[in-house]
Formats: structure tokens, C-alpha cells, sequence
């Protein structure tokens, strides 16, 4: 049936159209970030169980040391992932490389979710969790630069700050999903039972979600920025040279952005865990419960930052938390030395600032490139940041502590990520509600800041239906 046979005026149809192929297309860039930080979520909480099942027993704490040496590699490889998948996006597009990387996770997961342990296939067994590791982290360098890019430049530009936000509720919601799991396994499974077949459950049901997402991501179009590109003969053939030679600029201000959203977001939403019970004498279960709670806020707050930035600017909400951020952090580990109430104070505090990290840096960051190259810029700069700062943050904090003997030292670390966050925002432009493509991607007749007439999609044939969410 025909909207106008129902009596549905045809504007009001093309914004309901709109607002569907709207949340399919969001649904589509989170779904892969959600499945990431649930395995690794997962895997992080089961380590002491993974420890158990793949590596021998005569030492438990070598088996752990080894389980969080393959949690560092698979981070340390994700740069490799992004040398690939990034430009391979520019040159191929979004909505294949999307569909790879989250092909290549799930199979991954559910690989490790049924592999044979230690005592079944012997050295086999850590060498093959090594290996499938390596393949997630290889997948994860391209998740964020390809699910950034998309959402992006699918969403509506007065809307893209809150489009693009949800990302980062795909992460976060994946992360309490991935602690959820292990919170219903500790509880509803003895410690042999958790080590027979307990352990594989959350990865088993990682993969179902993965298949869920390459569906989705399967059906979508490409966004009407890189059809415009295919359209005009203007894609890319070597978008990492072009980026290295012609946007390091860009690249040195998103990595900046991306910092200072990286060592906050490990320090409050992991470390902080391991603070308040190794440092402050709190309990693991309320510690738990602090991290869970800021993490709800996250979701609450982190659209809402978004949108914020789409209505006053990203330049003022990011400036203003990374300003807050750099004046806040020493006193609230202060203020955590007080006692419970001023541990959960302070907390939500740096919660609230993450937050509006959260909601606007993913944005900024594909607002600062280009077309041609905006996919091999955000996973560069992204999966090199992470690299070297975000799996980091645990390990340095134990040391600093301990060589100093002072519990302050988390304060005066994310001070100075803040501070390069902030120097990186004050050297960038205002980019809300700017047009994504600009006269370098070869757009003809294009001046920056002007809007590009978006190409048809593919069965947007004249007497064809009109395509949702073209504009």
C-alpha cells in the first residue's frame, strides 16, 4: 500500500523514511563497537579462567601474565589493522569494510569460544588464542575508523554530533554487557563449572551478535559522500600517501583529540576499579558498582553532549571538558582519599567530563578530514593513540605510584592529556553543520562550508521508490 492511499502526506512520509533509515544506519556503525567491547570486556573479567584453560598449571600467575600479554598484542596490532582497513575504506568503501571487520571479530570469537584447552591439545592451545587475538585486534584497527566515517557522513549534518555520539554508546553498552555476562557466570556457576565450559558461553554468544551485525551492515548503501566520490571518478588510489603528504595537520589534531579521550576513559571506566581497592581499601563489589554506575551515566550523557555540540558547537563542549578535565583530575583523586562519599563524587565527576569527551571527539575527528581520506585518518589516529596510550594506562599508573609513593599520581598524568586535548581543540576550526565533502575530495563546483547535491542511490531509478534517507 502507497502512503498517500492511507492518507500519510507525502512530507510527512519522507521524514518518517528518514528517521528509520536514520536509526538502521546507527544501528549499523554501534553494532560492531558493541560486539568488540563485549568480547573484550569478557575476556578481560575471564582472564584468571582463560589463564586456567590454555596455559599449564604449575604456575597460575604466569598464566595470567600470559593471558594479559595477548590482551597487549591484540592492541598493539590494531595500528597494523588500521594501515589496512583505513585506506581500504577510502578506496572501496565504508559499507564493505564495515562488513569485513566485523565478519573477521566474530569469527574470531566464536573460534576461541570453541577452542580445545591446554590439557586437550597442549602448546596447540595458547599458540591458537595468540593467533585468534591477533585476528581480533587485526579486525578492531578497523572498526572505529569505518563505523566514524559512515555514521558521519550518513547522518543528517545538523544532526551528525548526535548521530555520530552513538558509537560510543555501542561502546559503552558492550562493555556492561561483556561485565553483565560475568557477573551472571560468577554467580550462577562454581569455579569448576565456570573452567569445564562456563568461560565459553560469552563468546559463543558474541557470535550470533556478529552475524546480526554483518546482516545489517550487509544491507545498507554506502553514504551518499563516498557515492559522490565513486560518482565524480574521484576516489583515491593511494589515500595514505595523500593523508601522510597532505593532511599531517589533521592527523597530529585528531590524534590529540583522540588522546584525550583514551587515557580518561581507561582510567575512570578500568583503572579506577584497581585504585579504589588496591589503594583506597574499598571493596571489589562497590568499586564494581561505582564503574557501572558512571558507565550508565555515559549512556545517558554521551548523546545528549552530542547533540549539545550540533546546537552550540564542538569547539565549546570539548574545549570546556578538556578544560574541566585539566583543573578537576588532581583534586578529585583527592577528594577519592576522603573516603566513600568522596570517592563516588569524584567519580561522577570525571564520569559527567568523559561523557562529554565521548560525545564529541568522534565527530570533530571526521569533520577534520576529508572525504578522500577520512577513513585512513580517524583508524590511523585512533588505533596509534590506543596503542600507545590506552593499554597503557594500568600498567604506568601501578609504576608512577609506585615510584613515587604517591596516590595523587592519576591526577597530574590525565592533566597532561588534557592539556594536549585542549591545545589540539583551540588549533582546530568550528565544524558543526559543515559539509563533509569539500573542493580537495573533487567535487566540482563546491566551496567549503557548501552543502553537495548527494548522488542517487543505486535503485533510485526514475518510477523507482525514493531510496530512505537520501537527502
Amino acid at each position: 500500500m502507497r502512503t498517500r492511499d492511507i492518507g500519510v502526506p507525502p512530507a510527512e512520509a519522507a521524514v518518517t523514511a528518514d528517521a528509520v533509515a536514520l536509526r538502521r544506519n546507527v544501528a549499523a556503525g554501534a553494532v560492531g563497537v558493541f560486539v568488540h567491547w563485549f568480547d573484550w570486556a569478557a575476556y578481560a573479567y575471564l582472564a584468571g579462567t582463560v589463564a586456567t584453560v590454555f596455559f599449564p598449571a604449575e604456575n597460575s600467575t604466569t598464566g595470567l601474565l600470559a593471558v594479559f600479554g595477548v590482551f597487549a598484542v591484540s592492541f598493539g596490532i590494531r595500528p597494523v589493522g588500521a594501515l589496512v582497513f583505513g585506506p581500504l575504506g577510502d578506496r572501496i568503501g565504508r559499507k564493505r569494510t564495515l562488513s569485513l571487520v566485523i565478519f573477521l571479530t566474530s569469527g574470531a570469537t566464536l573460534t576461541i569460544g570453541l577452542l580445545p584447552g591446554y590439557a586437550s591439545i597442549g602448546t596447540a592451545a595458547p599458540v591458537l588464542l595468540v593467533v585468534l587475538r591477533l585476528i581480533q585486534g587485526f579486525a578492531a584497527g578497523g572498526e572505529f575508523g569505518s563505523a566514524a566515517s559512515f555514521l558521519a557522513e550518513s547522518a543528517p549534518r545538523r544532526r551528525r554530533g548526535c548521530g555520530v555520539s552513538w558509537l560510543e554508546v555501542g561502546s559503552l553498552l558492550g562493555f556492561l554487557a561483556g561485565s553483565f555476562a560475568f557477573l551472571l557466570l560468577s554467580t550462577g556457576l562454581d569455579d569448576a563449572q565456570l573452567t569445564s565450559w562456563g568461560w565459553r558461553i560469552p563468546f559463543l554468544v558474541a557470535a550470533p551478535l556478529g552475524v546480526i551485525g554483518y546482516v545489517i551492515r550487509n544491507k545498507i548503501e554506502d553514504t551518499p559522500e563516498y557515492r559522490m566520490l565513486e560518482a565524480g571518478g574521484s576516489v583515491p588510489r593511494s589515500p595514505a600517501r595523500e593523508l601522510l603528504r597532505s593532511h599531517k595537520r589533521q592527523l597530529l589534531q585528531a590524534a590529540g583529540l583522540m588522546a584525550a579521550m583514551h587515557v580518561p576513559f581507561y582510567a575512570v571506566l578500568t583503572y579506577l576499579v584497581t585504585y579504589e581497592t588496591d589503594h583506597l581499601g574499598h571493596s571489589a563489589d562497590g568499586a564494581a558498582l561505582l564503574s557501572t554506575v558512571i558507565s550508565l551515566l555515559g549512556l545517558v550523557l554521551v548523546p545528549v553532549f552530542g547533540l549539545l555540540s550540533d546546537r552550540v558547537g564542538r569547539k565549546p563542549v570539548f574545549v570546556g571538558a578538556t578544560a574541566a578535565l585539566l583543573v578537576v583530575s588532581t583534586p578529585a583523586f583527592w577528594l577519592m582519599r576522603t573516603g566513600l562519599t568522596g570517592t563516588w563524587v569524584a567519580g561522577l565527576l570525571l564520569g559527567v567530563i568523559l561523557a562529554a569527551i565521548l560525545g564529541t571527539y568522534a565527530v570533530w575527528s571526521a569533520e577534520i578530514f576529508p572525504t578522500r581520506t577520512r577513513q585512513s585518518g580517524l583508524s590511523v589516529a585512533y588505533n596509534l593513540t590506543a596503542a600507545l596510550f590506552a593499554g597503557t594506562v594500568p600498567y604506568l599508573m601501578t609504576v608512577l605510584i609506585s615510584a613515587t609513593g604517591s596516590t595523587l599520581v592519576p591526577g597530574p598524568y590525565l592533566m597532561v592529556f588534557a592539556a594536549g586535548g585542549l591545545v589540539a581543540a583551540l588549533s582546530l576550526r568550528e565544524t558543526a553543520g559543515s559539509a563533509l565533502l569539500r573542493p580537495e575530495d573533487g567535487a566540482e563546483g563546491t566551496t567549503a562550508g557548501q552543502e553537495v547535491r548527494r548522488p542517487p542511490a543505486p535503485r533510485d531509478l526514475p518510477g523507482a521508490p525514493t531510496a530512505p534517507g537520501t537527502r
